[in-house]
């Protein structure tokens, strides 16, 4: 593997994202457009940047995501995670700081399975008397 190219998969709900980070000028791309793009919400924007901005990066590491599956919150959840793992193959000193911050743990919130019988998992029909 390259020297100067470190790998990080990040998940979230239903969405899976793969993080390349490579010195360069700040750059980050999500599916093959820029973040501002991509991620609309400045909320969204922030999430993504927040191991970055945590481990004072910001403008060291160019960040290429391809994410997919689940909705776009969930996708911004993943890359958050994906680079935070990136940052930590980097260099092993940032996994306190990251730790600390709460981004390496993976938020095990998964959507319940809907149920038969029931409009999703614990909704019910409408009770009619008669």
């Amino acid at each position: 593997m390259d020297q100067d190219l470190f790998l990080g998969t990040g998940r979230r709900k239903r969405s899976v994202a793969r993080v390349k980070i490579a010195l360069g000028s700040g750059q980050i791309t999500v599916n093959k457009k820029s973040l501002d793009d991509y991620f609309t919400r400045d909320s969204l924007k922030q999430i993504v940047r927040q191991p970055l901005e945590v481990t004072q990066s910001l403008s060291r590491f160019d960040v290429i995501v391809k994410t997919e599956g689940g909705g776009i919150a969930g996708q911004a959840g993943a890359v958050r995670h994906g680079i935070a793992r990136a940052l930590v193959e980097m260099d092993e000193s940032l996994r306190e700081v990251l730790r600390r911050n709460g981004l390496l743990t993976r938020d095990p919130r998964e959507k319940e399975s809907k149920k038969y019988g029931r409009k999703r998992a614990r909704k019910r029909f409408q009770f009619s008397k008669r």
